[in-house]
């Protein structure tokens, strides 16, 4: 392939910089953020000894007819004091990288979108089961109301056989699921381990539908968790691998707005067969099959992973991805020497990657607790993700029904009251794409955690209106949709993103596998526990539960989640060099004091003092 043309312009960077790709930190605005140089292997490296290390590293990749242009990209990468020459068509695609970030090639965004159509499936199961809830304890005479129950004195039991059923996707995930998808991964890559979990997911639901009592769906929705777990776990890290670092948050983003679209549309189905009698439970189980078609069909004909490729020595099969994945073939250059020289320093800093056996997978797994830099992106990756679950999100989201009806709600009004919470939900999704990477994922946790709480507190408090009150549901549902409202483009999308970019490329499948396992750990406990919870406890009590649980959240956010936004996947190790005890001083002896005295007593003079040594967030 050749890129030169007559005419030529030699660059001087920073017109055209990497920082313009997302490669470097962006200038930052918020307060809460300190200023720090980025990770450079390349920085001072003589120019001729990196030309002829660029030489060594195409020749041994067999991309020597493309030696001009991955010399032009390592220096663009190296240095934007450097001058490069080149062509008018090169400068004004680097140029676009600042000026039109949106700019990029269909084939990227067909890719994400596509296979974010996987969470679809789980939005659609979650209400599916919210809907089904109504009818199929009665179908299997597993109810936990009724004379029924009270005549054989199982209530309480069959309320957690219920709460099993509802729970298990969830506790197949996170116990066995989500970690078979880094062998998978291994062997199979990005897309192939997709499609594996697309053919469980088109399956089961069918078979959910199809069951003929509680020990066969309890079964097909163990099938389901292990559909769920392999594609959660690979399609956040497959988009983040894909994206430019500049909208990269907004890109894996479409994984949680998929989701809730996946919400919105087993609601709307929910309503539709709502008066088909006796088949309506097998009708909202098993429609949650039609989102997983689509991917079953199409991942394979998306590009794989580049930097799996790389991971796999595979530089050629890389550059083969980034050409349909960036503008131009310059873009597509620097970033595979780019990412090539980030993995050497990787392996320098972590050590290489182990193999897929056994004893690979053990220190794999090891490492992420006993290497400092893993260490500290595994206790954020746990953080933002068991806070999906202390936000109370999944009490909504599986037993919308049942409160709603608890509130003196017919079915019908529940149904449809459940069907708004949805339209909130995914409606609100849409902000995400265009805050996470504008103002950052710890400035959005911090700003809807506490509002997130007190709606539901609201919420909880609004059942001490009796049910014979007309306003009773409009109260409830008014808070508990303005909870949806403020979840979506906060902790929604937050921790899909952040634990698909935070760990190393050498131990990124085991780290999101182990953010994937920590969440729906949590949710199946939620969803076991709910229903003897709204038993013990009452609406009340429950809703005020869940909103303490949200305070607790905000403050283990606030010591120990640092900043990801605009660095490139690479770069996020200097994030996490900082020791999480001088990250948490920091908040707590800086950062909370400055924010007191500039937005509680508007002292617009107060001066935040950076984090020791200018390592950043």
């Amino acid at each position: 392939m050749s890129t030169e043309k007559a005419t030529s312009e030699k660059v001087a960077l920073p017109e055209v910089s990497i920082e313009h790709a997302g490669l470097a930190p962006a200038p930052t605005g918020a307060g809460d953020e300190s200023d720090n140089e980025s990770i450079n292997p390349l920085r001072g490296v003589p120019r001729e000894e990196l030309l002829a290390n660029v030489e060594r590293f195409t020749r041994e990749s067999g991309l020597e007819e493309h030696l001009s242009l991955l010399q032009k990209g390592a220096l663009l990468v190296q240095s934007s004091h450097n001058d490069v020459d080149l062509t008018e068509e090169e400068a004004r695609a680097l140029r676009e990288e600042k000026t039109h970030k949106w700019r990029n090639p269909r084939a990227l965004y067909l890719t994400v979108i596509l296979t974010s159509v996987a969470s679809a499936v789980q939005g659609w199961d979650v209400t599916g089961s919210n809907g089904a809830n109504l009818s199929f304890p009665d179908a299997f005479h597993i109810a936990d109301t009724g004379a029924e129950c009270e005549a054989a004195g199982n209530c309480t039991s069959n309320s957690w056989l219920i709460g099993l059923i509802n729970a298990m996707p969830f506790i197949t995930l996170s116990l066995f699921a989500c970690w078979l998808s880094d062998p998978l991964n291994h062997y199979l890559g990005r897309r192939g381990t997709i499609f594996v979990g697309a053919i469980f997911s088109l399956l089961a639901p069918i078979g959910s539908g199809l069951s003929q009592n509680w020990k066969q769906l309890l079964a097909c929705r163990m099938l389901l968790g292990m559909g769920m777990g392999i594609k959660d776990v690979t399609v956040p890290v497959y988009s983040a691998e894909n994206a430019p670092a500049s909208i990269r948050g907004a890109l894996v983003t479409t994984f949680q707005m998929f989701i809730a679209f996946g919400i919105f549309l087993g609601n709307s189905a929910n309503l539709a067969v709502r008066n088909t009698g006796n088949i309506s439970w097998r009708l909202q189980l098993g429609s949650a099959c039609i989102p997983a078609l689509p991917l079953l069909l199409g991942v394979m004909f998306c590009p794989e992973s580049p930097r799996w490729y790389m991971k796999k020595n595979r530089p050629g099969d890389a550059f083969k991805s980034l050409l349909k994945l960036r503008n131009s073939p310059i873009q597509a250059a620097r970033d595979l020497y780019y990412v090539h020289s980030m993995l050497e320093y990787e392996a320098q800093v972590i050590g290489q990657a182990h193999g897929p056996g056994v004893i690979g997978f053990v220190q794999r797994f090891a490492e992420i607790f006993t290497i400092p830099r893993n260490r500290r992106a595994t206790l954020a990756s746990f953080i933002v993700m068991i806070a999906q679950q202390m936000c109370g999100i999944n009490i909504i989201a599986f037993y919308s029904s049942t409160i709603f009806t608890n509130a003196g709600a017919s079915e019908e009004k529940a149904l449809l009251a459940t069907w708004g919470y949805g339209l909130v939900n995914f409606a609100f999704a849409w902000p995400a794409i265009w805050t996470i990477d504008r103002f950052g994922r710890r400035f959005l946790l911090l700003f809807t955690f506490p509002h997130m709480a007190w709606t539901l507190l609201a919420a909880g408090f609004c059942f001490w209106i009796p049910s014979t009150s007309s306003a009773s549901l409009p109260c409830i549902a008014l808070f508990v949709f303005l909870f949806a409202a403020i979840y979506s483009p906060g902790e929604g999308p937050v921790p899909w993103t952040y634990a698909a970019e935070c760990f190393p490329l050498s131990h990124r499948e085991m780290g999101m596998s182990w953010g994937i396992a920590t969440n729906f750990f949590w949710a199946s406990v939620l969803t076991l526990t709910f229903p003897p919870m709204l038993q013990a406890f009452g609406s009340v009590g429950a809703f005020g539960f869940y909103a303490g649980t949200n305070v607790l959240a905000l403050i283990l956010i606030f010591l120990f989640v640092p900043e990801t936004k605009q660095l490139s996947l690479e770069e996020l190790d200097k994030v996490f060099e900082v020791p999480t005890r001088t990250f948490a001083k920091h908040k707590v002896t800086k950062v909370l004091p400055w924010f007191v005295k500039r937005w509680v007593f508007w002292q617009r003079d107060a001066v935040l003092e950076p984090m020791p040594h200018h390592h950043m967030e």
